[in-house]
């Protein structure tokens, strides 16, 4: 008989020094291996050291195709195994933070008729998807060098000719993932070019990516001048995972991940994280049922226990069309 030690959800939030609701956002992903025992989820000591091992070992996100599959917004399919209802509205929401998981679930106790399903897109993807009619609310965080500005300068050339709201969701620290200690002190961008530094870079259309290489076009130089450029991977957590491992000594991303598997993280800049919603008749329903979600205290306070967001403009219309 089999005696592996188990933990619960609250005991592994612990040990990996993230909140509950980001374990459950794990197990909800595939990406940690739980079971429930009553009304409680459990996860085996074996299966906690194997994601640990896949986190540093630059774990990939499978969960998404796993999950759905996303033809055209509005023909959305759950490979459940189960026959999907014919009545009510599919609602795809792109984008990766866990925030969206948490919109998704009050959507869906808000409004019945509604039936969220999550993509895991990065910003410039996911804006595409919306103009493609493959995505209904879309996140973004993309860093535009020009104006100084988050989000509005690319959702106006990406969707022009649609009518469109960008309000709010969050704002976060994006900065490097370097080794404990910081060893070869990098601090800013310019850093990066230093000889004997090597980078991990982010997949091409994600916000971290535009981040990096507007940051890089203000400071005079290009990604051929520095080491490590042409590696990429598809998530905050595989960035920070490859660090983590010391293949790479430095990557760009965002505060959670680092606290994930392990690594320092030096914060540069405050990144805004937004929502675009396209204004048809069909959403109008739809885009004042998120505009109460995001002014609500409920929302707020499930936010707040996932720690590390500045909320102080959440639901605030940062650009609309008329």
């Amino acid at each position: 008989m089999s005696h592996e030690k188990s933990y619960t959800t609250e005991e592994i939030a612990k040990l990996l020094r993230i909140s509950k609701l980001t374990v459950y956002d794990l197990i909800k992903k595939g990406e940690l291996s739980a079971y429930r025992v009553g009304r409680q989820m459990r996860v085996d000591e074996s299966d906690l050291e194997a994601y640990k091992t896949r986190a540093k070992g630059g774990y990939r996100q499978a969960a998404q195709s796993a999950a759905y599959t996303l033809p055209v917004a509005g023909q959305v399919q759950q490979m459940t195994g189960q026959a999907q209802s014919t009545t009510g509205r599919n609602v795809i929401i792109s984008g990766q933070d866990v925030s969206l998981d948490l919109l998704a679930s009050h959507l869906e106790k808000s409004d019945a008729a509604l039936r969220p399903l999550r993509s895991y897109q990065g910003s410039l993807n996911s804006l595409v998807a919306m103009y493609t009619g493959k995505a209904d609310i879309v996140s973004t965080h993309l860093f535009d060098g020009e104006t100084m500005d988050y989000n509005v300068p690319y959702v106006r050339r990406l969707l022009s000719g649609h009518r469109f709201v960008v309000v709010n969701m969050l704002a976060r620290w994006a900065g490097f993932y370097v080794q404990p200690g910081n060893p070869k002190q990098l601090l800013s961008w310019t850093d990066l070019t230093k000889s004997g530094v090597r980078m991990v870079n982010r997949e091409k259309g994600s916000g971290a990516r535009t981040l990096m290489e507007e940051q890089f076009r203000l400071a005079s130089f290009a990604g051929r001048d520095v080491n490590g450029y042409e590696r990429e991977e598809n998530s905050h957590l595989a960035v920070a995972g490859v660090v983590a491992r010391k293949e790479a000594d430095v990557g760009v991303g965002i505060e959670k991940a680092a606290r994930m598997v392990g690594v320092e993280f030096v914060p540069l800049i405050k990144e805004r994280y937004d929502l675009v919603i396209l204004k048809t008749e069909e959403n109008e329903a739809l885009l004042k049922t998120v505009m109460d979600i995001l002014h609500s205290a409920a929302f707020s306070k499930e936010l707040e226990a996932v720690g590390g967001y500045d909320l102080s403009q959440t639901g605030k219309i940062m650009y609309e069309t008329w």
